[in-house]
């Protein structure tokens, strides 16, 4: 029963830090969608800040929040698999309720990622389409000598709070930024409805190239 009572309790906590998240960050979140997804031919933004005024010169204050719904509709059933599955993990390879090694939180880990991307893949599917529905792709070309990568991503852009370390996760900075080149393919690749002079990719390897 204490089980039962210590995992609703970190799922309520779960599901409203991953609210009050999404509220907070999302139009950096936003921000970094449109930036990823800029290819040679169309070029609309130099930086996160021209992006978000651009935004809500076009779209007004709420267009910065474009696809925001699905991440506040699906954040809580995600912290729930992410929660019920790093549990199940944990204790089938916890050895007589003995501290679990390196390995064996690895392990747990990787298990419970690969359980969360069942909502996860879905809902970054939907909300990538819609916060880049947005870009007026051919309507004008931007000036992009000032765009470049720092340690946070394109002009400075922080990895948003659903792919941030977390105190306790066990990540590291160094980590975020490995990741962020692989970020950038999945936002290519997820974005389906491409502008005239954009590239399409048939998969990883060709995105990649």
């Amino acid at each position: 029963m204490w089980k039962v009572h210590r995992f609703t309790a970190k799922l309520i906590n779960g599901g409203i830090a991953g609210l009050i998240g999404v509220t907070c960050v999302f139009p950096i979140d936003l921000a970094k969608t449109r930036l990823q997804n800029q290819q040679n031919g169309s070029r609309l933004y130099t930086s996160m800040s021209d992006c978000l005024i651009k935004t809500i010169k076009s779209e007004g204050y709420f267009g910065m929040y474009r696809g925001a719904a699905v991440n506040l509709t699906l954040v809580t059933p995600e912290k729930a698999i992410k929660l019920a599955a790093n549990e199940f993990f944990r204790q089938h390879l916890s050895k007589d309720g003995q501290k679990l090694t390196l390995l064996s939180e690895m392990l747990a880990g990787c298990g419970a990622g690969t359980c969360q991307v069942i909502i996860t893949t879905p809902m970054e599917m939907l909300k990538i389409q819609l916060q880049d529905a947005g870009a007026d792709r051919g309507s004008e070309e931007a000036d992009v000598q000032g765009c470049s990568w720092g340690p946070w991503g394109p002009s400075g852009v922080e990895v948003p709070y659903s792919n941030a370390p977390h105190p306790g996760d066990g990540k590291d900075i160094s980590v975020q930024q490995c990741s962020l080149p692989v970020d950038v393919i999945k936002t290519r690749i997820q974005t389906m409805t491409q502008g005239s002079q954009e590239d399409t990719y048939s998969g990883v390897t060709e995105c990649i190239r």
